[in-house]
């Protein structure tokens, strides 16, 4: 992909960069290097668009692009694979959520309303009616991870589309093919072409013109959360949405189904090798039940199978290149040297890292107080919930906490004290669904994703007086 979509057409740019796949190390494709002038002229051009479009038209856009995708299913997972380093089972798993979150945003575009409100509410206002207006914002820039690089895009692009904002995807270098793959899905599927525009290059570079240009009215952007203080600083007053990621917990109690809690355990720590914002990056288990679950968790990950992500067989594939695994090496090295055992796993070959158990690890080591990408199950023995709960309490994220108990009563008073996005009661803190608000708070973020959720974060009101 040696251009970028710009003023309603792909334009080649002088500069290219190759894209690697972090398994073979082989080039899959090319990445066009846009300048800083050309991000802000691809800016201009879709600021100034203003969508004619009736909302069931968007709508019937968003629901033509998911037929596109699911028809061409094997395209977007090979894509995926490629640049990713992520398995055939977890590329069909992320197609499989972009074309739901597609359908969901099709009929959720003709759902974005107003209210009408009377004004005789007191002595002295008049008897009149007021109805409010949702208009779209103008011109939303998308910043994307690699992670996840269609189901991420899209989870910007398709609430943008539907409340009727033009949009542009600035996607992450490391892994752009598959985004310009969704962006000629929708101008297939009838997009109107001025609607969006993608725009690939160096961060410091492209992303930086994008966010401190005039033209953009909200920035929206997944990432890290060193990166976007650093957009927030740069923004001034535009409205914006952050999704900072997090160290997310699951807390297992004594009293907790241990067999669940291990499946939810091991599929939140090691989907997509562990680099996933929500996934399950520290396990609070109460001492009690702290051996067997250590036992039950060892068994589970050692039947993992590690190796060829393109394999339809593969569990564990790689991370998005090596220098992303020898971070996790050296954390994972750090907490051992702080008092951890590891009980599976710890090895690291290339850009794959074995998914790895560790027990016993320090409240205060970097591998569970920070976000660590890779497929690492770290343990942190507690006392109770209570202890667990202001373990969390005390950090600075808060994007999503997992919680496996049969009581009620402490179900809920996780649910009432911990300061998270969401609490997900006898589940990982992984669950999702595109109908439900998704952010978090403290440096997890700000704002909330979910089709409805970010249409409303997209919108602005305006109010009418009859």
């Amino acid at each position: 992909m040696n251009a970028i979509f710009s003023e309603g057409r792909w334009s080649s740019v002088d500069r290219v960069a190759d894209v690697l796949n972090p398994y073979t190390g082989e080039t899959v494709g090319h990445m066009a290097r846009a300048g800083a002038g050309q991000a802000v002229t691809a800016a201009r051009a879709a600021g100034r668009f203003r969508c004619e479009a009736p909302a069931h038209e968007r709508g019937a856009v968003l629901l033509r692009t998911a037929d596109e995708i699911q028809n061409s299913a094997e395209v977007f997972v090979r894509s995926i694979v490629e640049e990713t380093g992520n398995t055939h089972k977890d590329a069909v798993s992320e197609v499989r959520r972009a074309v739901a979150q597609l359908r969901f945003g099709g009929e959720e575009a003709k759902r974005l309303t107003g209210e009408s409100i009377a004004t005789d509410v007191t002595d002295y206002t008049a008897r009149r009616l007021a109805v409010t207006l949702p208009e779209p914002l103008g011109l939303i820039c998308a910043i994307t991870p690699f992670n996840r690089p269609l189901n991420q895009v899209v989870t910007k692009v398709v609430p943008a589309v539907a409340a009727g904002n033009s949009v542009i995807v600035k996607p992450s270098e490391k892994a752009p093919l598959t985004a310009g793959l969704f962006v000629r899905a929708l101008l297939d599927s009838g997009l109107p072409p001025g609607m969006i525009a993608l725009v690939t290059g160096d961060p410091l570079e492209v992303g930086e013109a994008l966010v401190s240009c005039e033209y953009v009215d909200m920035v929206t952007f997944t990432g890290s959360a060193a990166v976007g203080q650093r957009i927030a600083r740069r923004i001034g007053m535009i409205r914006s949405a952050f999704e900072l990621g997090d160290s997310g917990a699951l807390i297992v109690a004594d009293d907790a189904d241990l067999s669940a809690a291990v499946s939810a355990a091991a599929a939140g720590a090691y989907a997509t090798a562990g680099q996933s914002c929500r996934g399950v990056k520290r396990i609070l288990v109460q001492e009690q039940v702290a051996d067997e679950f250590a036992d039950m968790l060892v068994e589970a990950t050692e039947r993992l199978v590690v190796g060829d992500p393109r394999d339809p067989g593969t569990d564990i594939g790689t991370l998005i290149d090596e220098p992303a695994a020898i971070r996790v090496e050296r954390r994972v090295a750090e907490a051992v040297d702080g008092g951890a055992r590891v009980l599976a796993g710890g090895r690291r070959r290339g850009a794959q890292f074995w998914p790895t158990v560790l027990d016993h690890v320090d409240r205060g080591a970097p591998l569970v107080c920070e976000e660590t990408f890779g497929p690492c199950a770290p343990l942190v023995r507690v006392k109770d919930l209570a202890d667990a709960v202001d373990y969390l309490n005390a950090g600075r994220v808060g994007l999503q906490a997992g919680v496996f108990t049969q009581r009620i009563d402490d179900a809920m008073r996780a649910a009432r004290e911990l300061q998270v996005g969401a609490v997900i009661v006898n589940g990982g803190p992984q669950f999702e669904s595109p109908n439900i608000p998704f952010g978090g708070v403290k440096d997890s973020g700000h704002g909330r994703e979910g089709v409805r959720y970010a249409m409303r974060e997209m919108t602005r009101l305006k109010t009418l007086v009859l």
